[in-house]
C-alpha cells in the first residue's frame, strides 16, 4: 500500500492571498485543523501545494501575540514550501518522514507536483488498527481450530 491509496483526497485549501479569517472559517466548517495553501500550476490544469496552515499557527502565531487576524493574509503566517509525500511513497516511509520532521499531516503530490490529497497519522492508525484486528482474529481462529481437532 502506498500513500496515494490511503490519503484523504477531499482536502480543504486556500490561496496565500486569502484572509486568515477565511481560512479559520473553512477550518471550522470542515472540522479540520490543517489547510493546504495552493496555487495553480503553469498550465492551470492542476494545483500544487505551496504552504500549509494549521489551527495552531493561527492560535500561537496570531491570537497569542494579540495580533488582529483580520489584518493578515494566509501568506503572512503559512508554513512555506512544506515537506510533501510522493504518491508512491510507502506508508513506512511516510511515517518515518512525519516522525523526522515532527508533523501529523502531510500533503501528497503526484509526479508533476500536483496536489493529490493529505495523509494524516489518523489515516495510518485506522489501517494499522484494522490489520492488528485481522492478526488477532487469525490467532483466535487458529486456537479454535486446534481445540476442535484435539478435544
Amino acid at each position: 500500500m502506498n500513500v496515494a491509496q490511503l490519503c484523504s483526497r477531499s482536502t480543504v485549501s486556500v490561496r496565500k492571498t486569502d484572509e486568515v479569517v477565511t481560512a479559520a472559517r473553512l477550518m471550522r466548517e470542515h472540522h479540520v485543523g490543517y489547510i493546504v495553501v495552493i496555487e495553480p500550476d503553469f498550465a492551470g490544469s492542476t494545483v500544487r501545494p505551496i504552504g500549509v496552515l494549521t489551527d495552531r499557527d493561527i492560535v500561537v502565531g496570531i491570537i497569542a501575540r494579540e495580533r488582529d487576524p483580520r489584518s493578515l493574509l494566509v501568506g503572512d503566517i503559512m508554513t512555506e514550501n512544506p515537506a510533501v509525500l510522493n504518491q508512491f511513497d510507502s506508508i513506512a516511509a511516510a511515517v518515518q518522514e512525519m516522525r523526522r520532521i515532527g508533523v501529523r499531516r502531510m500533503p501528497v503530490v503526484g509526479s508533476l507536483g500536483e496536489l493529490i490529497g493529505v495523509l494524516s497519522l489518523d489515516d495510518i492508525l485506522d489501517v494499522l488498527a484494522g490489520e492488528l484486528q485481522n492478526l488477532a482474529g487469525a490467532v483466535r481462529k487458529e486456537r479454535r481450530i486446534e481445540s476442535d481437532l484435539r478435544p
